[in-house]
């Protein structure tokens, strides 16, 4: 139930050692896939490492969207980050937690090493996988940066400086690409005894090829879904089918990943070699507090500020995940047992280091573990053990309820399948599907939780469900999972950020943002990320042909609002 009257209502959007490399320097996105693997290393054993590279990059590499969105801020005890937190930077942004463009297209080419090997040898389970987690990297970064190279990139020495292409065209591919993958596995090519060590080698669904289709599907969903704009004033990007490409789907008939069907890996992580979201946000390898878990800490905007009549959008929802998304801070810091304070606290994100007394780290909620006697979160409720992901069924069903409500799934109840995403939500976190029904049932009415809610009801929401509901409670659900996507539902909705979801988190007026409070900061966050210093360095002839790129205006292709 809520805590206090809603007066404007809106919602934020308004064994595998590779994962424990450190930052690389810039990527040629040309290098020769010669020189990926030592030359006596069976390319089919490469394939663990590259997947454990996918799951590290989608565990560490988006914390500055998972400030931008909302769900962590900056701790009280360091010193402001100017460039993320004005949503003002340049061509070297990210320098913490990872670097997409170096990370994304390093993994591609060592999928493109494996597949061409796999696609000589027969090998057709190889060769599908590595299709199909090559066109996730280049999902990625099309989402990210916009244009980007793709039909000429990781040539080698063919083709040392690629065009640019454009994303839509990029898209189209991928989807031909994913086709392809699921042909192979569903062809005589990707029997086991054609595909050496497949079920060792395949770290997320050893050797099944339906998972791996359903993957595949859930995939081209989530494309379809991204060229899907706005709530109250609807659109689609132009010229990709979407009907061909969903009617597709429903004829191969192996669907979508389904309840406690996530795409995810355990190589058989353990405290020397953690679970990379552990890793770089709880405890690391050697035992001790990793440093961006000491930055991080959770937003204001999410959790409150550590009192009763200052709720975050998760209490004031009287919503339970809170406490799995966030560890509550220590009553005493220096005992050796933890005791967990009675409310979460978190910091105003671009807050000012010492803005005001008892923002700290040790005042504030984590968004791990804290020392060896506090909990682990949802996240990682196995500790340094906890499996990694590459997509969650959490995901995958909610772009199945948007799809039914957009009209892309025929047949499909849409208030029925969000509610079976929220049950998925609450119980992948280790809670339980009755508690589930009653936060449903405990915020009747309110839009950002009741499919049925309607505009100026009894509880005064400018909203009505439907849509909306679902965009709100992805929101919700994916804190910490996949920022990437709950920032493209931020741009390609007609929902405004921040200013959306405006709730009173004092009792007395006081609405809460989840916007930067650093002064000089933009008042909306940036749409994509320029392309990196090493592409004006190395390719200058051909990223020059974007011309002038604005974070704020240059948007990528899907992106009509």
């Amino acid at each position: 139930m809520k805590l206090f009257n809603i007066k404007k209502l809106g919602l934020i959007a308004t064994t595998a050692v590779a994962l424990l490399t450190g930052c690389k320097t810039d990527f040629d996105i040309n290098a020769s896939e010669e020189n990926l693997s030592a030359g006596s290393l069976n390319y089919r054993d490469v394939l663990p490492s590259s997947i454990a590279s996918s799951a590290k990059i989608v565990a560490a590499d988006w914390k500055f969207l998972q400030n931008w969105m909302g769900y962590w801020a900056r701790s009280g005890n360091y010193q402001n980050d100017n460039e993320e937190e004005t949503y003002i930077f340049t061509n070297t942004f990210p320098t913490s937690g990872g670097n997409p463009w170096n990370d994304l297209y390093y993994n591609a080419s060592s999928y493109n090493y494996i597949q061409e090997k796999a696609k000589a040898s027969g090998d057709g389970f190889y060769e599908a996988i590595c299709r199909i987690m090559k066109a996730q990297n280049f999902q990625l970064l099309t989402d990210v940066y916009g244009n980007i190279p793709y039909f000429q990139a990781l040539k080698g020495n063919d083709v040392r400086n690629p065009k640019y292409d454009n994303g839509k065209d990029i898209y189209k591919d991928l989807f031909l690409q994913l086709d392809t993958a699921i042909a192979l596995l569903k062809s005589p090519a990707a029997a086991a005894s054609a595909n050496s060590k497949i079920a060792t080698n395949d770290l997320v669904f050893k050797g099944n090829p339906t998972l791996w289709i359903k993957f595949a599907n859930t995939l081209k969903l989530r494309m379809v879904i991204h060229c899907q704009n706005g709530i109250e004033n609807t659109s689609s990007v132009s010229g990709i089918d979407y009907a061909a490409i969903m009617s597709g789907i429903n004829a191969e008939g192996t669907g979508f990943l389904s309840a406690g069907e996530s795409a995810k890996i355990n190589p058989g992580f353990s405290a020397s070699k953690p679970t990379p979201f552990y890793r770089f946000f709880a405890i690391n390898e050697n035992g001790v507090l990793a440093g961006l878990a000491d930055l991080t800490k959770a937003n204001a905007f999410a959790v409150g500020l550590g009192t009763q009549t200052t709720p975050g959008y998760y209490r004031y929802n009287a919503d339970p995940r809170e406490s799995k998304f966030y560890i509550r801070p220590d009553v005493n810091a220096s005992a050796s047992v933890y005791t967990a304070r009675q409310f979460h606290k978190g910091i105003p994100y671009g807050a000012v280091s010492g803005f005001q007394p008892g923002f700290g780290g040790d005042s504030l909620s984590s968004i791990n573990q804290i020392n060896a006697t506090s909990p682990n979160t949802g996240l990682t409720p196995n500790g340094a053990s906890s499996d990694a992901w590459l997509m969650t069924s959490v995901e995958s069903l909610f772009l199945q309820a948007e799809a039914a409500q957009r009209g892309l799934l025929p047949g499909v109840d849409p208030q029925s399948a969000l509610t079976a995403a929220i049950r998925e939500s609450f119980t992948s976190l280790g809670l339980t599907t009755t508690q589930a029904t009653n936060y449903i049932n405990g915020n009747a009415g309110y839009a950002d939780v009741d499919y049925t809610a309607v505009a100026g009801g009894a509880v005064g929401n400018n909203v009505d469900g439907g849509l909306y509901t679902i965009i709100a409670q992805k929101w919700f659900a994916l804190n910490g999972i996949a920022p990437f996507e709950v920032w493209s539902d931020y741009r390609r909705t007609d929902i405004t950020y921040g200013e959306g979801v405006s709730y009173d988190q004092t009792g007395t007026g006081g609405w809460a943002t989840s916007l930067s409070t650093l002064s000089g900061a933009a008042s909306t966050i940036p749409v994509r990320l320029f392309y990196p210093q090493s592409e004006y360095s190395f390719n200058e002839a051909n990223v020059n042909t974007q011309g002038t790129i604005s974070v704020f205006t240059s948007k990528v292709f899907w992106d009509l609002q």
